[in-house]
């Protein structure tokens, strides 16, 4: 977007939201929202998010790791402990999976062990203690005092570039330890290359083998000051010479330094070679001007921030709001260089992509909300998210699950990318090759992998062929909806007709005398004994679930699940227990069932449309009661304001949308269900620089129902808004009572 576009979009903004005159404006004639970020937000309990410097969707995320312990580890850092290993460029943020954590810096004063080490014995590891006192971060920024050192360490970063400045005490022993062995404990490294090409640049890669199970990055690290020595060594095992390949590689550039004096690195990162990390470096960060790097980093963030910028009275809404925005994108992550060369899913460098490729696509999670809100604030992005999702295709032969840094972790249930591709079809985006796109969703539908053979042969998965066959089956059945609203688009009838009735697949599992969905026999009977409570963890029917939750994971037939129940009396009165339902889960169950409201969970993404079910059944007022309750209860601005995993920007896009009053509840289409909106107006820049205004009147804690609705001024009676309405611009106003 062009800055005569910014100017007149945020004139429009100041226009409207004329509080927002009260806030303090960047250079740009930006909003200043990066001040409402707090990275701690979701780095307690199960949040997993990641902590440290970072841009907009970049690929470095460069951060403090801690000494790994237990599955709250997973983004490499938790508010709980005060031990640092070293400041990575690559982290998770909010997955239930670790890995990641490579290209390891750390500044040290003399001689240390090079392993992890064990908290109470600094003889143990290289690691150091540090007071939280001396912590500062914000978005694009991270600073750390290091106690065992006496080193400051301040951090950020450019999408391909990490720029690490470190202030040394009076030492001829000081140094910077580049570790390409450790990763975040969730990997193995296969083979690690270092070398020191000069005074000044070292270089080198990391092959791993984890979640990703064929991960490669590459780097080069640019020094402010010449070494006045450089030590290679397979582990604490030193070697002759100034290279070395092997599996644990690490490398220690020496320094005499003054007291406070400042040395800075810059480490560049690629997915294709140590050529193209230069490339990288030389592009993006040329210069050595610190502190003008955190502020293009603050720059890009509320480049992003402002297209959506709220009013309310609630300073906490709006911390927790744009918190929320920010963890939104962390990921997907540009997985390419400067000249769009990527590492394929055929595990080959491909050179001069024809898009910006990407990658950390936590689809089982972000297809229901995540995705959906990009498609409205982001449509500069569609096409390059797609146009990845189809080469991805073409590569392994199938759209991704779950992909990891190029490679295909099969991760979690279902076919969620189907419905992605599937809602940039059916909200009108190009850029891609709509045949292509249509027979990469069908092909995945009719493989014969993860249970998809079995549902081609039963109609359903039964569980005695298959585990978690239920939660497959539903997954699979939404998936098939929106390809036949696709098929239905493109006017492949036989098509549309076969993955609609496969669709409703879900009828299978439908008990009527317990009214829960339950796991089936290849005989066709029922799972017996059956606790609707009780979750085994991956030993089950429910992936991450029981039948309460799983009951209701029927999002794109709402009327027909409706149906099963005999009335709408019969299925609100059932859906009312959900919230009040108590019981055991079991010893056995996952610990991603969290946010727990009765029995609905919304710590985990198979509950996440269920509170909006009410309105399809005529009870919009339960929606708002409930939706504003989870607000309220399952978010806040403090480290343990998340109940459940993060999941790379699904558990923050449910509230970025709710906190608008709207909700993608459909996998695909469009269609955006009214809630409550706990933001008093809200102006979001949609395509082709045009902004959508949402206003609601008379609104508070009390005033949590909307009363009536218009739509540009006119008299508005549906229950949703189209995604067509939300992207030509306007004003939805609530009347809220």
């Amino acid at each position: 977007m062009s800055n005569k576009k910014i100017s007149g979009c945020l004139l429009i903004v100041s226009i409207v939201l004329s509080s927002c005159g009260k806030e303090t404006k960047t250079d740009n004639n930006l909003m200043n929202l990066t001040q409402y970020v707090d990275p701690y937000t979701g780095t307690g309990d199960h949040g997993h998010v990641f902590m440290g410097a970072n841009v907009p969707f970049g690929l470095v995320q460069l951060g403090p790791s801690n000494i790994p312990q237990t599955w709250d580890w997973c983004s490499g850092y938790h508010i709980t402990d005060s031990t640092i290993i070293g400041f990575s460029h690559m982290h998770l943020s909010g997955t239930g999976i670790g890995d990641l954590g490579d290209v390891n810096l750390m500044p040290a004063i003399g001689e240390v062990n090079l392993d992890r080490g064990k908290a109470d014995d600094y003889s143990t590891g290289m690691f150091s203690l540090f007071d939280r006192k001396t912590e500062k971060t914000k978005a694009g920024y991270y600073a750390v005092h290091l106690d065992r050192y006496h080193v400051d360490v301040e951090l950020t970063a450019t999408k391909r570039v990490g720029f690490h400045k470190y202030t040394f005490p009076a030492s001829n022993e000081a140094k910077v330890i580049i570790d390409l062995e450790k990763g975040q404990a969730w990997d193995a490294p296969v083979e690690g290359y270092i070398v020191q090409e000069n005074d000044s640049i070292v270089s080198g890669y990391r092959y791993s083998k984890g979640w990703a199970n064929d991960q490669r990055v590459f780097f080069t690290a640019i020094f402010s000051k010449p070494m006045k020595q450089f030590v290679v060594s397979e582990k604490n095992d030193r070697r002759e010479g100034n290279s070395l390949k092997a599996a644990r590689v690490y490398g220690q550039a020496f320094f005499d330094t003054r007291d406070k004096e400042e040395i800075y690195v810059k480490v560049a990162l690629s997915p294709v070679s140590i050529e193209n990390a230069k490339l990288n470096m030389k592009t993006e960060l040329p210069g050595w001007d610190f502190a003008q790097t955190i502020r293009n980093a603050d720059k890009a963030w509320n480049e992003e921030l402002n297209k959506i910028i709220i009013d309310t009275n609630d300073n906490q809404v709006k911390r927790t709001f744009y918190t929320a925005l920010y963890h939104t994108m962390i990921a997907p992550s540009e997985f390419c260089d400067v000249n769009n060369d990527y590492y394929g899913a055929d595990k080959q460098m491909h050179t001069n992509g024809a898009f910006r490729n990407y990658t950390t696509f936590s689809l089982w999670d972000t297809y229901r909300a995540a995705h959906p809100l990009m498609t409205i604030i982001h449509p500069e992005k569609m096409s390059d998210i797609i146009n990845t999702m189809l080469t991805i295709y073409r590569q392994q032969g199938k759209l991704p699950v779950w992909h990891l840094m190029g490679c295909e972790t099969d991760c979690m249930v279902g076919n969620p990318c189907i419905s992605v591709v599937a809602d940039a079809i059916l909200k009108g985006y190009g850029g891609f090759d709509k045949e292509l796109a249509y027979e990469a969703m069908k092909t995945s539908a009719m493989l014969d992998e993860r249970g998809l053979k079995y549902m081609k042969e039963y109609g359903y998965i039964p569980y005695d062929k298959e585990p978690e066959a239920l939660s497959k089956c539903m997954e699979y059945a939404i998936a098939d909806w929106a390809l036949a609203q696709v098929a239905k688009q493109m006017g492949k009838a036989e098509d549309y007709d076969y993955f609609l009735n496969r669709s409703k697949a879900y009828r299978y599992y439908f008990d009527k005398e317990t009214q829960f969905m339950r796991g089936l026999s290849s005989e066709g009977k029922f799972r017996t004994p059956f606790n609707p409570f009780e979750s085994v963890h991956r030993d089950n029917d429910y992936t991450e679930g029981n039948g309460w939750q799983y009951t209701w994971l029927v999002p794109h037939d709402i009327e027909g699940l409706v149906n099963l129940f005999g009335s709408k009396e019969r299925f609100v009165e059932k859906l009312d227990s959900l919230f009040i339902a108590e019981g055991s889960l079991g010893e056995h169950a996952s610990p991603d069932i969290s946010g727990l409201i009765g029995q609905y969970a919304h710590g985990n993404e198979p509950s996440h449309h269920v509170i909006y079910m009410y309105t399809y059944v005529g009870q919009p007022e339960k929606t708002a009661e409930k939706v504003r309750k989870v607000l309220a209860m399952m978010y806040n601005d403090q480290p343990t304001g998340l109940s459940g995993n993060e999941d790379v920007g699904q558990m923050s896009a449910w509230y970025v949308l709710s906190a608008l009053g709207i909700y993608q509840v459909e996998p695909a289409g469009g269609k955006y269900i009214f809630g409550s909106p706990i933001v008093n107006e809200a102006v979001i820049k949609v395509k082709d620089g045009k902004t959508f205004r949402i206003v609601a009147h008379n609104n508070s804690a009390q005033n949590k129902y909307i009363q009536s609705v218009k739509l540009n001024g006119q008299p508005y009676d549906k229950y949703y808004i189209d995604f067509k309405d939300i992207e030509a611009g306007g004003t939805l106003e609530f009347e809220m009572r």
